[in-house]
């Protein structure tokens, strides 16, 4: 480029000006920089091509001749203003941007500040400026070009997060996500080392063993350092059943299948009867509710007249009904007459957590809302050593919130903490057929006067429960008020907005006007929907609700509801409403703003306290009284923590407001919202005091542990200064394929009599026909359609393309289908096509979930190893590991976070077990051989040569004790074993007839075996062979089943006989030389006198000894 050349901005295009915070960082530039006053008259007087075109995706800038510059030294890239170098930056990969730093000083500082990584953040990621990109004209006006905003409205991926780091892991992540390549498995203990040669593979499809379609699913990842396999629940409401799957085999257990419940449904009950109270609208039922838990099981409703509420724990096989109402009266007590042949279950609701049962000490776990406006809680059972004694599925506590009016769906803050209970925060919402929102900010409490030994009377329970119901007062959002039509004439008896309902203990009413009370509830009881339809606008069943807890306004309040009405009756279209709750704070010093409220009414201490951080002593003040439409709260400077807070005595007076907005569909008319959820990250559901990167001072497990807690001097972070701005994503889906997605934590309104409007950030156009199940996350959107189509995408549009395709559509034959089946006058019905439900890791940076497709389950897990490391890396082929054949796994090195050195680490640690096993083996069979161990593990080797020496002493002076003990008499039998063998071995043959100690032989025994010896040596010295048959006697140490054998003596061999009579007993040789001499003298010349013969009764075999005896 030339020097008389220079770089200007359209004038659409002028960048703002940099933040304090960036100048501040961008002062070391100024220098390298020349003076900015002649640019910027230059800038302002330089001709602008106003009627020039350009393409959207075109160039920023023009290249126009600058005649006021000298030429001669040639144009400098550094010589550019600071907005445009950033803005030129900001098209770089994040590698590219990240090596650029390192060429000047001027580069480094520009590319070590946030502003650069937030201009190329949003540019990758356009958000909300996708919808003007799309619905541009290719050929437009330069004067209506709009620029991309800096403001992106996401969720951060991780604790400590910064503009570099959601640019780089966030553009990683989802390139590992179109990549698809499977996730390394944690390695497995040695013994099933054996099953890991199976081929890795992203995805499995595996049946639930259901019969209709699934369409509510739970799941169980495990958090922080508790990663795990997941393990899932899901459930089909059509039956009312529920099982459990493990994903890694794909196989389904056997809890809940062979249930033999069975549910009934309203369409086979009241055949021709509209459901959702309308038509006739004489009645009221709906489709069955359900509810399913991974650590509690599943609880389903009947929603027909008579139902009733069934509930099976995951440790149990068989489940069992809920109690419904008795229809028990008591007016003085506040207990109104509830007919159970007129109730239908319309919600459940079932703890996903141990959060709210342990808090409540095991009182609420299941929730059940009916046709008729009450609320029933129920126990899960005793789930912790300090829970009462609840059995399970006992019904705890009941109210009538809103009497005639169906309670349609319940929303419970699965994330409730002492700290939300200490600053008053909601924990449960419900939401009725007519609008109206009702929540609780306290836990109720048992009736104190329940007695145990009343326990077994069903009427005492439901007592007991009513009573327990009236320690805590409903709250109705004023702005969702029913309204009631129009009556110039007063024909009607009452007022449509208006409605009792039961109060609570802390009103002090009389026992008359509490039986008041109740008997007008009791009329309200028996209204049906007509007649609530005659004075009131928006009967609606099908109405959704969305609840953010986790929104903050920094009074400790935030919380967002949205009401999603979705359009789906006749005369009616979809629309979103927002009610935001907010404390205005009335004469309150500025340092009170950040403090704690008082935990309950009865935590109220008038002594005295000295501060926990030291100061004068603090004097607590008594609670004003409440009443239910305002609180009176009193804040001070304290701990984070609720439980510990400090209170000053300036009171502050509060009076709640909810502030509602209106999220507009971007210019969509005749909108039907068929699905919708939140995002359900790890940061999306933290409140401000529990965010790591705000409050990370806290008791934070996710907090860095190099940060130190900020002084007092430092100046508190913002929402404004977290990457995203804390902001939470809510996503519906129309009945058209349609999806859009909202900012829940958008700016309210100023003042409470107007409503904002709320844009969408992205709209995005699907194949399918109709979106039935949505799933969110903070990296990316689920979406499953009607026709099967399930499809991933990016909320912040870096592509308008699906970033994958989980699940293609069905076959066209489907399709067809579904599509003749909806133009029926019935209905599709039960579509075992449709993509039923989806759930999704809390942690966006695992890339893993379930989606049902009709009965069938498809979970998925991606490797996310492309965001291990800032740095490029080339990809290396891989070697075969330890222990392995080298046939499986992938085909590249893996990488850290992908699980290669955990591999490696556990090949080692394996490796040491088994060695340090064999070497264990070893030293047993050392010592059982040789007693290496009786000294014990600390004896040396000299200490075991010392005692091996002594045992060889001892041994010795036993041997020769042994040998002087031997008896006279067993020399003349010495001398006659040398008869045996002429050559034979006299030493053998003496140490062989040596007795041992002990031994006596009879003495007449001895003298036949001496005398026999004698003749038998004058007999056969003359002879050259003797054949001496001997039989072996019977003796201790020879088993009975062995039969005599023969035995021939050769004296040529007498060598060998004397050899192998070693190893034999004294005694047994003595016995068989006896009886082989009897034999003998047997054969010889009858001239021969028998001397000493042996009486003997033996002849033949031993069958004839027997039979003698």
């Amino acid at each position: 480029m030339e020097n008389n050349c220079r770089l200007l901005p359209h004038q659409d295009q002028r960048s703002k000006p940099l933040s304090t915070s960036t100048a501040s960082g961008l002062r070391s530039a100024k220098s390298s920089s020349p003076p900015n006053v002649n640019r910027i008259a230059q800038y302002e007087s330089a001709p602008l091509l106003s009627k020039s075109r350009r393409r959207p995706g075109g160039p920023a800038f023009d290249v126009i001749k600058n005649s006021g510059v000298e030429t001669g030294s040639g144009s400098q890239l550094l010589d550019l203003p600071n907005e445009i170098l950033i803005h030129a930056l900001a098209n770089l990969s994040p590698s590219d941007l990240t090596s650029i730093s390192m060429a000047s000083r001027r580069l480094h500082d520009l590319v070590t500040t946030q502003h650069a990584w937030r201009a190329a953040f949003s540019r990758y990621f356009p958000g909300p400026e996708s919808l003007t990109l799309s619905l541009a004209n290719e050929d437009y006006e330069a004067d209506h070009v709009m620029l991309v905003a800096s403001r992106r409205d996401f969720t951060r991926l991780t604790a400590l997060a910064s503009w570099r780091s959601e640019y780089i892991l966030r553009t990683r992540l989802l390139r590992s996500l179109a990549r698809g390549k499977p996730a390394q498995f944690a390695i497995q203990p040695p013994a099933t080392r054996s099953a890991q040669s199976h081929t890795a593979s992203p995805m499995m499809l595996y049946n639930s063993q259901l019969f209709t379609t699934i369409n509510h699913i739970h799941a169980s990842f495990g958090t922080g350092l508790n990663k795990r396999l997941p393990s899932f629940i899901h459930g089909a409401d059509d039956v009312g059943m529920a099982s459990v799957s493990d994903p890694s085999t794909g196989k389904v257990q056997n809890w809940g299948l062979a249930d033999p419940a069975a549910l009934h449904q309203f369409s086979d009950r009241f055949i021709g009867e509209a459901p959702y109270g309308l038509g006739s609208a004489q009645l009221v039922g709906i489709p069955n509710p359900m509810d399913v838990s991974t650590p509690h099981g599943m609880v389903c409703g009947e929603g027909l007249p008579g139902g009733n509420v069934y509930f099976r724990f995951t440790e149990e096989m068989r489940g069992r009904f809920l109690a419904v109402s008795s229809g028990m009266r008591a007016l003085q007590l506040g207990i109104p007459k509830v007919i159970p042949t007129k109730e239908s279950h319309c919600c459940v609701w079932i703890a996903k957590t141990t959060a709210i049962p342990s808090m409540t000490d095991g009182m609420i776990g299941i929730m059940s809302g009916s046709s008729l406006g009450v609320l029933s809680s129920y126990s899960l059972g005793s789930l912790s050593a300090r829970d009462q004694r609840h059995t399970r599925g006992e019904l705890t506590a009941r109210w009538v919130i809103c009497p005639g009016v169906p309670i349609i769906t319940i929303a419970v803050d699965e994330d409730y903490s002492y700290n939300r209970l200490g600053q008053n925060r909601i924990w449960v919402t419900i939401l009725n057929a007519l609008g109206e929102v009702y929540y609780l900010t306290k836990f109720p409490k048992r009736h104190a006067d329940f007695a145990a030994s009343r326990r077994s009377d069903v009427t005492e329970w439901e007592q007991c429960a009513w009573q327990s119901g009236r320690s805590v007062y409903w709250r109705l959002i004023e702005p969702t008020r029913r309204q009631a039509r129009p009556d110039p004439y007063n024909e009607l008896p009452v007022d449509g907005s208006y409605t009792p309902r039961s109060s609570w203990t802390g009103m002090c009413l009389s026992k008359e006007q509490i039986a008041a009370e109740t008997h007008e509830i009791e009329s309200f009881l028996g209204k049906k929907p007509a007649d609530f339809q005659a004075v009131c606008f928006g009967w609606d069943m099908r109405r959704k609700l969305e609840v953010d807890f986790a929104n903050d306004d920094g009074n400790h309040t935030g919380e967002t509801i949205v009401v999603v009405n979705t359009g789906l009756n006749e005369g009616t279209s979809g629309s979103l409403t927002r009610f935001t709750r907010i404390r205005p704070v009335q004469d309150s010093p500025a340092g009170n703003l950040s403090t704690l409220p008082l935990l309950s009414d009865d935590i109220q201490d008038k002594t005295p306290r000295a501060s926990l951080f030291g100061g004068p002593v603090i004097e607590k003040s008594a609670l004003h009284p409440k009443s239910p439409g305002a609180e009176e709260l009193s804040y001070s400077r304290g701990s984070q923590d609720g439980a510990k807070d400090v209170f000053s005595s300036d009171q502050v007076s509060i009076e709640e407001e909810w502030r509602m907005s209106d999220l507009t569909f971007g210019g969509l008319k005749g909108v039907q919202i068929t699905a919708s959820c939140l995002d359900q990250s790890t940061f999306a559901i933290a409140t401000a005091q529990e965010d790591p990167f705000l409050a990370f001072s806290g008791a934070s497990s996710a907090s860095s542990p190099s940060l130190t807690p900020m002084s007092a001097d430092d100046g508190a972070l913002k929402s404004q200064d977290v990457p995203g701005q804390r902001a939470r994503l809510l996503a519906i889906g129309t009945s058209l394929g349609t999806i859009m997605i909202f900012n829940v934590r958008a700016s309210i309104s100023s003042k409470a009599s107007l409503s904002t409007h709320i844009e969408p950030l992205r709209i995005i156009h699907t194949d399918s026909p109709a979106i039935s199940c949505l799933g969110l996350s903070s990296l990316y959107l689920v979406s499953g359609g009607t026709d099967g189509l399930v499809q991933a995408w990016d909320p912040l549009a870096s592509s308008t393309t699906p970033v994958r395709t989980l699940h293609s559509r069905f076959s066209s034959r489907a399709r067809r289908r579904l599509a003749q089946a909806a133009a029926s006058p019935q209905g599709v019905g039960i579509n075992l096509f449709a993509a039923g439900a989806i759930a999704l890791d809390p942690d966006p940076t695992a890339l893993r979930g379930l989606v049902s497709l009709g009965t069938h389950l498809l979970y998925w897990h991606f490797s996310s190893s492309a965001a291990d490391a800032y740095r490029s890396h080339k990809r290396r082929l891989r070697r075969s590991e330890r222990m392995s054949n080298g046939g499986g796994g992938e085909r590249y090195a893996p990488t850290p976070r992908a699980g290669g050195v955990k591999r490696f680490i556990a090949s080692e640690q394996w490796e040491l077990q088994v060695e340090e096993h064999r070497e264990k083996k070893e030293t047993a069979r050392m010592a059982g051989r040789f007693g290496t161990d009786l000294l014990g593990e600390s004896a040396t080797e000299d200490d075991m040569l010392a005692y091996a020496a002594l045992l060889s002493q001892e041994a010795f002076e036993t041997d020769q004790e042994r040998r002087r003990s031997v008896t006279p008499e067993s020399a003349p039998k010495a001398e006659s074993s040398t008869l045996l063998s002429a050559s034979g071995d006299t030493s053998s043959a003496r140490r062989s007839s040596v007795p041992d100690n002990g031994d006596h032989y009879d003495a007449d025994l001895e003298e036949a075996i001496k005398q026999s010896l004698a003749l038998s040596g004058a007999g056969d010295m003359g002879e050259e062979h003797v054949g001496i048959p001997i039989k072996y006697a019977k003796s201790k140490r020879r088993s009975p089943k062995n039969s005599p054998r023969p035995f021939d003596y050769d004296p040529a061999k007498g060598m060998a006989g004397g050899s192998g009579s070693r190893e034999k007993d004294e005694l047994e040789f003595a016995l068989q030389i006896s009886l082989a001499e009897e034999q003998s003298r047997r054969d010889v010349s009858k001239e021969w006198p028998s001397v000493g013969q042996l009486p003997s009764n033996q002849e033949g075999k031993g069958k004839g000894r027997a039979r003698e005896e």
